[in-house]
């Protein structure tokens, strides 16, 4: 059986111990693997949902529309998330998700997910906590959006972005992939593309990385966690029984 969801495991093992049947239920829970191009929807704002979808590969984000098209990016998500899991339940999604990059994504039919959560209690607890993860991502980038500078908020993207990748084995020694266009960054940042670049070359003249094309290399992970404040605890990192 492919191991589509290695990423995953990793990512829940980071929390809390994983047996070997619930490993197994975890990659039979996942049916065909799909492919999606950058720049198209993986989840469409407002559709129902009759699956959900694992990042295999690639970056994609959480995105809200306003009727004049305007777009706001809500959240990134990078491989090994569950990007819609919270519609198991909602059926209805209020908001789209957007491939940045190319992806592979693994999808979960919500009749093996509600099989797994009945057959694996201790498995469903750790994929809601999934959601309350997702939850806290979203309120530490509310408080970003809307108090924080240019800045402040390039460096905590910077710093979450590494902790997480770093969780599931793709970031280390303060180096990271990240190939997502200026123009996408600015919709995750708020700012204009002009803004973050100028953003960018501040951070990179101070010494605190390099970034060059789509490779990132922390040089300065105190000055960068400072200036953001950033706070890991609410990617809920340690190893805690749930």
């Amino acid at each position: 059986m492919p191991d589509h969801s290695r990423l995953l495991e990793k990512k829940l093992e980071r929390r809390d111990d994983l047996g070997e049947g619930e490993r197994e239920a975890l990659r039979s829970v996942l049916t065909h693997v799909v492919a999606k191009p950058a720049g198209c929807d993986i989840v469409s704002q407002d559709a129902l949902v009759d699956h959900s979808s694992l990042v295999i590969s690639g970056f994609c984000a959480r995105y809200r529309d306003l009727s004049d098209g305007r777009r706001q990016y809500t959240q990134i998500n990078i491989p090994g998330d569950f990007i819609d899991l919270h519609g198991f339940v909602l059926k209805r999604v209020d908001h789209g998700v957007r491939a940045l990059t190319d992806c592979l994504v693994a999808e979960a039919p919500h009749n093996r997910l509600r099989t797994l959560t009945e057959q694996h209690p201790h498995l469903a607890r750790l994929l809601w906590l999934e959601t309350v993860v997702d939850a806290a991502m979203h309120r530490e980038w509310l408080l970003a959006l809307g108090r924080q500078e240019a800045l402040e908020r390039a460096a905590l993207l910077v710093c979450e972005i590494y902790a997480r990748l770093q969780t599931v084995g793709l970031a280390r020694d303060g180096a990271f992939h990240f190939p997502i266009i200026q123009a996408e960054i600015a919709n995750l940042l708020g700012m204009s593309a002009v803004h973050v670049n100028r953003t960018l070359k501040v951070m990179r003249e101070a010494g605190w990385l390099e970034w060059t094309g789509p490779e990132v290399r922390i040089l300065a992970w105190d000055r960068l966690a400072e200036a953001a404040e950033f706070n890991p605890a609410y990617l809920r990192l340690e190893k805690l029984p749930v």
